[in-house]
C-alpha cells in the first residue's frame, strides 16, 4: 500500500536498473532481431548501482518504473523486477506499436505524471531524454553505470522508438 501524498522517484530499466549488454547483439545486425532483443530481457543481469538508488529512493518515495519497451514485454518485466526483490511500483510501459523516440513518449509520461504528484527525480542512462527532462524542470540523475551501450541501442531509442 503507498501513501499518495509522497513524491514519486521514477527509474528506467534498461542499462539504468538491467544490464543489457547480453543482447544488445540483437540490434547490430541487419534487420534487427527485436524479438530476440526483448525476450532475452528477462537473464538481464542487475546493475548494483541502479538498485541499490531505487531501494533508497523508496524510503521517501513511492518508485514508479517508465520504460521503452513494448507493453507485450509486462509480464516478463513484472518478473524481472520481482526477482530483483525491487520496491512495488507502477509500470509505464510503450504501446506494443508506438514507435515514437523515447525521449518524447517518456516526457509526456513524467508531464502527466507530474500533473498529480512531485516527480522527485528521473533516473535513466539516455542522455536525449535526460536533456529534455531537465529542459522541462524535471531533477534528474543520469544513470551512466551500465559497462556498454552500443551505438545500435542509441539508435533504437531515439530513430526506431523501440526501446
Amino acid at each position: 500500500m503507498t501513501d499518495d501524498n509522497r513524491p514519486l522517484a521514477v527509474f528506467d530499466l534498461d542499462n539504468t536498473l538491467a544490464d543489457t549488454a547480453h543482447r544488445q547483439r540483437f540490434l547490430e545486425r541487419r534487420p534487427r532481431d527485436w524479438d530476440a532483443f526483448f525476450a532475452a530481457a528477462p537473464q538481464d543481469p542487475p546493475l548494483e548501482r541502479g538498485i541499490a538508488l531505487a531501494r533508497e529512493s523508496a524510503r521517501e518515495c513511492e518508485v514508479v518504473y517508465l520504460t521503452g519497451r513494448p507493453e507485450r514485454c509486462r509480464a516478463d518485466t513484472e518478473a524481472w523486477l520481482a526477482a530483483q526483490r525491487l520496491p512495488e511500483g507502477r509500470i509505464w510501459m510503450r504501446r506494443d506499436h508506438d514507435r515514437r523516440p523515447a525521449r518524447r513518449t517518456k516526457l509526456e509520461i513524467l508531464r502527466r505524471l507530474a500533473r498529480e504528484r512531485e516527480v522527485r527525480v528521473l533516473v535513466d542512462d539516455d542522455e536525449l531524454v535526460c536533456d529534455d527532462a531537465e529542459r522541462a524542470g524535471f531533477t534528474v540523475v543520469r544513470a551512466r553505470w551500465a559497462r556498454r551501450t552500443s551505438t545500435a541501442l542509441k539508435d533504437a531509442q531515439e530513430r526506431e522508438g523501440r526501446t
